[in-house]
């Protein structure tokens, strides 16, 4: 039996304690499927049974602003990098991506404002903001070496995140049939994210991607919260700024 698509773990998942020793065996393995599977960067495989549950990365606040409650039911993992600041709205949408998942286990495979679960999100009445987006849709190549690109890829996301900007950053795991992968990220403002794209770690990941991705695609979106609605709304990016 073959091992055909590989993926980094999620890119929380080293950044509080050394890995864990894992043996990979072929044979089926009984999990609940909304349990977060464990990864390591030397062991790149497909889970053995469906995933039901990823948790959003939500980048840590600065230090005066205290702690948002995790939920019991499918917490959110945080960085141990903090932003330097956030607006006001920003932070209620912080708050509301605690929240954040896929609608189902075929995310990868539908259009973005279709994938996640944005109508259950609830912001403040009187907020009016846009965030801008970016989703990245990836098939990595059969056989690839994921380590360097997975320690490329989360020195990359620290560094955004201290010069601020990145609010949520969520990782899937690969469609175990078509190797289909679906990330994206939630900024302030779309001045950020293309900051972020000069940084050193950032270049280095996307020279790393170029020759582990057989399909990469990027894709931009505008996540828009309207004065006199709770809900938010997602849009195809068109041109001109996002954010402040």
């Amino acid at each position: 039996m073959s091992l055909t698509f590989t993926h980094p773990p999620h890119p929380s998942q080293l950044s509080h304690t050394e890995p864990a020793a894992l043996t990979v065996s072929l044979e089926p393995v009984e999990r609940d499927p909304h349990d977060l599977p464990s990864f390591d960067s030397t062991s790149l495989t497909k889970p053995h049974a469906p995933v039901l549950y990823l948790p959003p990365l939500l980048s840590s606040l600065p230090d005066r602003y205290p702690s948002e409650p995790i939920p019991s039911e499918n917490p959110p993992l945080v960085t141990e990098t903090r932003l330097p600041d956030i607006d006001p709205a920003s932070l209620s949408l912080h708050k509301a991506l605690h929240h954040f998942k896929p609608l189902d286990a075929d995310y990868a495979n539908k259009p973005y404002p279709e994938a996640f679960n944005w109508s259950e999100l609830v912001l403040p009445e009187d907020e009016e903001r846009e965030w801008y987006v970016v989703v990245f849709r990836s098939k990595r190549k059969a056989g690839s070496d994921g380590g360097a690109l997975y320690d490329a890829d989360k020195l990359a996301h620290e560094e955004a995140v201290r010069n601020g900007g990145l609010i949520l950053y969520w990782y899937g795991i690969p469609n175990p049939e078509t190797g289909i992968n679906l990330a994206t990220c939630i900024w302030q403002s779309r001045k950020h994210a293309v900051a972020a794209n000069t940084r050193p770690h950032h270049i280095k990941a996307m020279r790393l991607a170029a020759h582990s991705y057989e399909v990469y695609s990027l894709a931009r979106h505008v996540l828009r919260k309207e004065k006199g609605s709770t809900g938010v709304t997602v849009e195809p990016y068109v041109d001109g700024e996002v954010g402040w």
